[in-house]
């Protein structure tokens, strides 16, 4: 067995991350947003750390619970999430704000909506 605290608390920390993530993309209306001025670059700075944060705890979170509780939540594509983390991590250059862009659009609320499901799960028990 793991230990619950410790996933819990990580999950916490994701879920503030990707609230972060939310609250700095919030004005985007497409990826221009990102590569037209200075502001913009910066909140996709900031936007991807978060994103590595998140996808390097989500590594952690498998390696705690030996592969085990991620698997039960299969409406989220937790290799495409460490995927990307591993991306932005070791081809920073070739990040497409395009594809930042959609995922802080599309795929951040569904990820927070689980995240929480998980804590909630986590904590009953």
């Amino acid at each position: 067995m793991y230990d619950k605290e410790l996933v819990l608390s990580i999950f916490s920390q994701i879920n503030d991350a990707l609230e972060t993530i939310k609250q700095r993309s919030s004005k985007a209306n497409d990826a221009s947003f990102f590569t037209d001025s200075n502001e913009g670059m910066e909140k996709l700075d900031s936007i991807c750390m978060l994103f590595i944060a998140v996808g390097e705890s989500l590594k952690n979170i498998d390696k705690i619970t030996d592969d085990k509780l991620l698997s039960k939540y299969s409406e989220i594509d937790w290799k495409g999430i460490k995927g990307f983390r591993d991306i932005i991590a070791h081809h920073y250059f070739d990040i497409d704000a395009e594809q930042v862009f959609w995922i802080c659009k599309y795929e951040i609320d569904p990820l927070v909506k689980v995240v929480k499901l998980i804590m909630n799960e986590l904590s009953e028990v």
